[in-house]
């Protein structure tokens, strides 16, 4: 427990926004006498969210969002924290993982807070009688907002969510420049081998992928992106990186990085196809992008390292970090998002979190973005930790980006 204490007291130096949010939680306990419940990566960053909301009254359960992100001595000290409760633990099974998840929802919950949609899924299948003490959630990632959106659109969405990941300040800076550091970060840390000359593909030019692409070049990589939208492709060549189909990148990689949120992108044709040595990452979310059953089942042999899995395809030997779970995460040496970054995301979470609180009664089921306000807030909060000032628009630069009577 004392490492864990540590890791999140290290955290906490480098997060100046959420500080200056749990100060006012303190003074205002806007969560007084509610009960939030959560399915995130249990490690230091995420503790420090923990601790603000319980700062402001909350009493918080907490679990794993992925079975092998979990810090158990972070998950061990947010145990001795008052009213907090953690359920996580690292290399749980599939069971022990569901078992977590219906233990934060045994606390009747008013607000959940999710990466992946895990507990919003539990709640409208399995713990329906749970649904009428729900006020309302919040989402971190792109693939629980895929399925949230998926959801409200066929009508079974039942109470409010707020689309946390598709705001400005978590996409300019989370996605992009956290996935794409912690990312290569995790893949060096755990193979040792170089990045520059390699052709590494990046499957996916979202924010994630854009962000990691970008990164890899910058060390020198040749990057090749795979894009299954027009636009975005078009993007990529437009920045410099080489597009291609997976068929083709499939001969041409020596590292994969899967970013898309989607399933069966690298598959049994694609890893025929590959050059011997070449290594699979996954920066996703779900362990679904990388065919592994495919690997399990027509593997010659197999050979397990710490964090990575070693499949021998046609004479050839393909290595899969992680499992094919979060590399930056799910690796034995993987600690997430740079901690500056998860300081903005944090408190997106934890301001959309109260305006839950606060107005979730009065919101119809469905998907909300983050209010204008509370993205601006949190930029404005992080300038001023920086100690940088902006303009502000004057009274006539606004009534003339307002108007329409003056001409040219």
């Amino acid at each position: 427990m004392k490492s864990g204490r540590q890791k999140i007291e290290w955290a906490r130096q480098y997060m100046p926004v959420l500080a200056s949010i749990r100060e006012e939680f303190g003074e205002n306990r806007p969560f007084a006498g509610v009960t939030v419940g959560m399915a995130l990566h249990v490690e230091a960053k995420t503790a420090v969210l923990v601790e603000t909301l319980a700062s402001g009254g909350a009493e918080v359960h907490i679990t794993g969002c992925n079975p092998l992100s979990t810090q158990d001595d972070v998950a061990a000290a947010l145990n001795a924290v008052p009213r907090v409760r953690c359920y996580a633990k690292r290399g749980c099974t599939v069971e022990e993982y569901y078992t977590a998840l219906n233990r934060v929802l045994d606390a009747r919950p008013s607000i959940t807070i999710d990466d992946g949609m895990d507990l919003i899924h539990l709640l409208h299948t399995r713990r329906q009688e749970l649904l009428d003490g729900i006020v309302g959630g919040c989402e971190e990632t792109t693939t629980g907002i895929h399925r949230l959106r998926a959801m409200a659109a066929a009508g079974a969405l039942r109470f409010p969510v707020i689309a946390v990941n598709d705001t400005p300040m978590k996409r300019y800076f989370d996605n992009v420049h956290g996935t794409g550091e912690s990312t290569l970060a995790a893949l060096m840390a755990t193979t040792n081998v170089l990045m520059a000359g390699k052709a590494i593909v990046v499957a996916g030019y979202g924010f994630c992928g854009r962000g990691l692409a970008t990164k890899a070049a910058a060390l020198g990589a040749r990057v090749i992106v795979t894009e299954v939208d027009p636009r975005t492709a078009l993007q990529a060549h437009m920045d410099g990186m080489h597009v291609m189909t997976m068929d083709r990148a499939a001969k041409e990689g020596e590292i994969f990085v899967t970013t898309t949120g989607n399933t069966t992108v690298i598959t049994g044709r694609h890893f025929r196809q590959m050059k011997a040595g070449a290594i699979l990452a996954n920066a996703g979310h779900f362990n679904v992008e990388i065919d592994i059953p495919w690997l399990a089942k027509h593997a010659e042999s197999t050979e397990h390292r710490d964090g990575i899995d070693t499949y021998v395809i046609g004479g050839k030997p393909l290595h899969v970090l992680a499992e094919g779970r979060l590399v930056n995460l799910a690796t034995p040496k993987g600690m997430g998002h740079p901690v500056e970054v998860m300081d903005l995301s944090f408190s997106l979470q934890a301001l959309s979190a109260r305006y839950i609180a606060v107005e979730g009664k009065t919101l119809a089921p469905g998907v909300y973005e983050v209010p204008a306000a509370i993205d601006e807030e949190v930029a404005h909060r992080k300038l001023t930790s920086l100690g940088l000032s902006i303009d502000r628009l004057s009274d006539e630069q606004a009534r003339y980006l307002e108007g329409w009577e003056q001409g040219t």
